[in-house]
């Protein structure tokens, strides 16, 4: 069952603030100085929409934007969101089941794939593939553990807290690096954030 994040829609970006500081934030900004202009975007997991405003900041017009947010609150708030001239289309719904024939530049999953398992990443990873041109970039930010304890204890209590709110069923983050090398992604850019918790990486489709 997808994650859904309703519960926590209306503190969801305080509650990240308390824990992380600007990290989140910071992890995800990183990467929005590859998006080229003119570009058609597809945002995976967007929540409550801050982000579009970000970009608005570094493209105030010509982007196509496809926004996919399964929870309705988070997207609800995204909706009132300053997105300049851009054209935003949002989706609520969970992003398997959105059948869009549309060939994207740029695909942007911040802290998508940590809400997968190893049995459900899979398919989710390719539908969003699929939707990727030739040569398109996937900017990709989401938690990673690099043998520090602290690592672990801090990603099994945040497991337990939303499965505890929203009903989540991970337990464990899913091996995000591999499908990216199976499916023929080259990295160019990367950078670690709150003492390599987070990584940000660039990926172009070759």
């Amino acid at each position: 069952m997808p994650s859904n994040y309703d519960n926590s829609a209306g503190f969801y970006d305080r509650l990240s603030r308390l824990f992380f500081g600007r990290a989140l934030i910071n992890s995800q900004v990183y990467l929005l100085n590859y998006i080229p202009e003119g570009a058609n975007i597809l945002i995976v997991g967007g929540g409550t929409g801050w982000i579009l405003e970000k970009i608005t900041k570094l493209h105030p017009s010509g982007l196509s934007i496809t926004y996919v947010e399964i929870s309705a609150k988070m997207t609800a708030l995204a909706r009132r969101r300053n997105y300049g001239a851009n054209a935003v289309v949002f989706i609520n719904k969970p992003i398997e089941e959105v059948e869009d024939m549309t060939l994207y530049d740029v695909i942007i999953t911040p802290f998508l794939f940590d809400n997968f398992t190893e049995a459900t990443i899979e398919n989710v990873f390719v539908h969003m593939h699929r939707s990727l041109r030739p040569e398109g970039l996937w900017l990709c930010t989401d938690f990673q553990l690099t043998g520090k304890l602290w690592q672990r204890v801090l990603l099994k209590s945040m497991y337990y807290f939303f499965r505890v709110l929203c009903r989540i069923d991970t337990t464990s983050m899913p091996d995000i690096e591999s499908r990216f090398v199976k499916y023929g992604y080259k990295k160019t850019a990367d950078k670690a954030f709150f003492g390599e918790f987070i990584m940000s990486t660039v990926y172009r489709l070759i």
